[in-house]
């Protein structure tokens, strides 16, 4: 006869300690998880201070860099031509959540036998990366902003995919910054190595920026890239074309 209570010593089944466990963990995976991408937010919204405090955005078209971007996938980099008060190119790296910055006046070159001088600037917003276009006269770096190159890069020594970053910190605080290149124009393995000052203001962090011998280097008898290509890697448009637009 049925008595509605349970058979003598049965209990109601509880659950695994494992199942608890791993709930806990994903629970605390997911915090680590969200902390991490606020403290990189943070990080990353205080190292665009300089960038931010030297433009007026409501004169500029160039991004502000208002909403910080995560790394999405293989590490970006961009040359930029640009028409300042002196013509350079601009080569970016994203690390940290940002685009580390340096102007090189000659532009790159595919020629190991050739030192360009790269000189870091402020760093600058992820969003950056696909800005072509004309600052207006007065305003920092007034002038024309061509995209001349875009890509990913790799550190060189990185273990995995999923210490690429890490590999580059450590490369970049060491001030010697060897990375491979997976552009449309720059491809290859270059290294970034700082040196102890330039000119009159050995306050700003200069770099020199080389070829290593790979299948990409080019021989000095070689158009080198910045004479071979004079047009947006976008676009298709040169300099004049955009400063019309």
């Amino acid at each position: 006869m049925a008595t509605g209570k349970s058979p003598r010593g049965s209990a109601t089944p509880k659950p695994s300690r494992g199942s608890a466990a791993t709930k806990s963990a994903a629970k605390s995976a997911a915090k680590s998880a969200t902390k991490s991408a606020t403290k990189s937010a943070t990080k990353s919204a205080d190292a665009l201070a300089v960038y931010r405090s030297k433009r007026d955005f409501a004169k500029t078209p160039e991004p502000s860099g208002a909403h910080p971007e995560r790394r999405n996938g293989k590490l970006r980099f961009v040359v930029q031509k640009h028409a300042a008060t002196q013509l350079h190119f601009d080569l970016r790296l994203e690390l940290d959540g940002v685009m580390k910055s340096w102007a090189v006046p000659k532009g790159p070159s595919a020629n190991p036998d050739i030192k360009r001088l790269a000189m870091q600037v402020e760093d600058h917003p992820i969003s950056y990366n696909s800005f072509e276009g004309t600052i207006p006269a007065g305003e920092y770096g007034g002038g024309t902003v061509m995209l001349w190159d875009v890509g990913t890069y790799t550190p060189e020594g990185s273990p995995s995919a999923n210490e690429d970053e890490d590999t580059a910190q450590a490369a970049y605080d060491r001030g010697d910054f060897k990375v491979h290149f997976h552009g449309k124009r720059l491809v290859g393995s270059y290294v970034l190595v700082r040196t102890r000052g330039f000119g009159k203001n050995p306050s700003k962090t200069s770099w020199l920026l080389i070829k290593h011998r790979d299948e990409h280097a080019r021989p000095a008898s070689k158009k080198d890239l910045v004479d071979e290509y004079m047009t947006s890697v976008t676009t298709g448009r040169t300099m004049d074309e955009i400063a019309q637009d």
